[in-house]
């Protein structure tokens, strides 16, 4: 495995000391998980995606519908959308990154996740982060963007350029959902986005 991240903003804090340091040992951990109210409407745990030894790490929100009954993270539109993104503007696909959420299980009617239960996962999302210790990560809308850069502002201000995490860069973009409702511009933001992410994979 890679380094793992050392700053204030990166997962080595007390939440998650307790954690186990290997993927498969957190999954396991993960899925028996009900520390919140969303283990009693799941489907699945939707724990993460792809490389556990990857470069690149995308975090989004949390599961739809689909992503609930196939226990993989964007599965639908949005991650149809996501996986074009990946391979035209970084030339790789999910086998070669990691995609995980800032929750593991769906709200119920794909409602935002609450404070309380944001706060019983993320220790699983920061420990997902220190093992597969990426070099960039990018956050998919406002709930990944907000929790892991530990800010109040909104992506729209946010995007634009990266922000250093323990030895990685961060790059916050729009959820793929957004860009699905938003249009040209809010996909082209996007594209742009994804750029920068992949321009930061080539200069290290």
């Amino acid at each position: 495995m890679g380094e793992r991240l050392e700053s204030e903003g990166s997962p080595a804090d007390g939440a998650v000391a307790a954690l186990p340091v290997d993927l498969g040992e957190l999954e396991r951990e993960t899925l028996a998980c009900t520390k919140c109210v969303l283990a009693t409407s799941r489907t699945n745990v939707v724990f993460g995606v792809g490389d556990p030894e990857a470069l690149l790490m995308f975090v989004g929100e949390g599961p739809g519908r689909d992503e609930d009954l196939a226990g993989e993270p964007f599965v639908g539109r949005s991650g149809a959308l996501l996986d074009a993104l990946m391979a035209e503007e970084i030339g790789t696909d999910r086998s070669r990154c990691y995609i995980a959420n800032v929750v593991k299980c769906r709200p119920p009617s794909n409602r935002d996740p609450a404070r309380e239960e944001i706060e019983a996962c993320s220790p699983y999302l920061k420990a997902q982060v220190e093992i597969i210790a990426p070099r960039v990560i990018v956050t998919l809308g406002n709930f990944a963007t907000r929790l892991l850069l530990k800010t109040n502002e909104g992506v729209t201000r946010l995007r634009g350029r990266s922000y250093p995490f323990g030895r990685a860069q961060l790059v916050p973009t729009y959820h793929p959902a957004a860009a699905l409702r938003g249009g040209a511009g809010v996909l082209a933001e996007m594209r742009a986005d994804f750029v920068r992410a992949k321009r930061l994979l080539l200069s290290k």
